[in-house]
């Protein structure tokens, strides 16, 4: 977009400047005035407060300012293009468009143009400093996304204005976070291809032997609740599965995230988003072991997107099943019980699983419910013997415990979305969780500015359509 401007030299503009915040600055110590000079001293935390108070003000005026004379040569433009159809098009008027920034509220005075033949009105100004369609601008819908992701929408709010000074509603709190979570994607929240490379390629290790890469998944059960109008009765809420997935890369010294990704919803949409991360992953410079409990549908995925990858049931899963039988059968007898457990873990750490399944058949149930669970247990076992070497696996470096994915189900979905009397729709539910592993990922920059490039152009399309 090429205009017509008025020429001001850098060093007139530099002066301009440093009139006008010092101007800024008098009115700022004008309001501390009465505080100044009353009689009655004021403790350290009272003359911070009575700042922390008046600083949007001052921030803002100096913010406004700089724009004004930053932008000194657009405010003097008197012809501009038409964005649309390319036309000179004559400036009509100075407008104003009153913005919030985490400096506080600034008035941006910018000249309006109008092309007669399009009949549409523009700014260039809002273009240059890439304006938000908000009155609070990206800096603090950033921010504010941030505090959403830790805690309820209202203390948020409440902390935030605490924190900058800058209001921000419970319903524009709302319109933001779905408006940001409902455009992201897998794709958005999972690091780009090269961005893991360069990760695992800082553990790489000495000689032949490439980092070990965990991939781990489960479930978690998150509280939902049906659609409903505000005043109408909604029904029960559910508990319903999140199922997610945690990759990490593990170095000599170090664990590094490279992944996490939790949703609400079936096996198949699981298993279509593990392929899209694997596809993300330089799985030949990496050892890869697959880890979950006996799910068969998780295996399934992980088996899909990994194909020949090392197999490891969760360590700690198997022994919860070796404990809950050994206390159903030998309830009554505490030793006996624990020298079962201790005998059959060393069996099937050892490789040696097949002489458990033995003894489990031979094995004579008190009742019939102790009976059933000898079942199921064999049944677990046969299933997942080839993922119970734990002694090879550990002698490779590899884990053996699903801890890394528990861990996330705790941090990214219960810390957040099972907090006392929190019920979610499913859309928001999903959202915030999409949200969470962003910012765990390390990506969430990288989204916010694919959502600020995607409101821009939005912005535009209003304008000229």
């Amino acid at each position: 977009m090429s205009c017509a401007l008025l020429q001001t030299n850098q060093p007139d503009k530099l002066a301009m400047y440093r009139d006008n915040a010092h101007r800024e600055l008098d009115k700022f110590i004008d309001r501390l005035a009465p505080k100044l000079l009353q009689e009655e001293p004021l403790t350290l935390r009272e003359i911070s407060d009575v700042f922390q108070e008046n600083k949007p003000e001052m921030l803002g005026g100096l913010l406004q300012e700089f724009i004004q004379t930053h932008l000194l040569e657009q405010h003097s433009q008197i012809i501009c293009e038409c964005p649309q159809c390319g036309k000179p098009s004559y400036k009509k008027r100075d407008s104003s468009r009153r913005i919030d920034t985490r400096q506080g509220t600034s008035l941006v005075e910018r000249p309006y143009f109008y092309c007669p033949d399009c009949k549409k009105g523009f700014s260039p100004v809002d273009e240059a400093l890439e304006l938000a369609s908000r009155k609070k601008q990206y800096d603090l819908q950033q921010l504010a996304l941030k505090y959403l992701a830790e805690m309820p929408f209202e203390k948020a709010g409440e902390l935030f204005k605490e924190a900058t000074g800058v209001s921000f509603s419970d319903n524009r709190l709302h319109s933001l976070f779905a408006e940001f979570t409902d455009q992201m994607t897998i794709e958005d929240v999972i690091p780009a291809a090269s961005d893991i490379e360069q990760r695992i390629a800082g553990l790489a290790r000495s000689g032949n032997r490439r980092p070990i890469l965990a991939v781990a998944s489960d479930g978690a059960h998150m509280p939902t609740r049906p659609e409903g109008k505000r005043d109408a009765k909604r029904g029960a809420g559910k508990y319903k599965e999140a199922k997610g997935f945690r990759i990490y890369a593990i170095g000599r010294d170090d664990i590094v995230q490279i992944a996490s990704w939790h949703q609400i919803q079936d096996a198949d949409e699981f298993s279509r988003d593990l392929k899209i991360a694997a596809a993300r992953i330089p799985q030949d410079k990496v050892r890869i072991c697959l880890l979950g409990d006996g799910a068969p549908w998780l295996w399934r995925c992980m088996e899909e997107s990994f194909p020949g990858s090392r197999q490891i049931l969760d360590y700690y899963h198997c022994m919860e099943h070796l404990h809950a039988l050994a206390d159903a059968q030998y309830g009554d007898n505490p030793d006996k019980a624990l020298s079962w457990v201790i005998g059959a873990i060393g069996h099937i750490y050892y490789d040696e699983t097949g002489l458990v399944i033995g003894g489990l058949r031979r094995m004579k149930p008190k009742d019939d419910n102790v009976k059933e669970q000898i079942r199921k247990l064999i049944g677990y076992l046969k299933n997942n013997q080839h993922r119970t070497r734990y002694d090879g696996a550990k002698k490779g470096g590899y884990p053996i415990g699903s801890g890394g994915i528990e861990s996330a189900n705790k941090f990214i979905c219960h810390t957040r979305l099972k907090r006392s009397g929190a019920w979610w729709l499913k859309p928001n539910g999903n959202g915030m969780l999409r949200l969470r592993c962003s910012l765990v990922n390390g990506t969430f920059d990288e989204a916010f500015s694919r959502y600020v490039t995607r409101d821009q152009a939005k912005k535009f399309l209003r304008t000229n359509t």
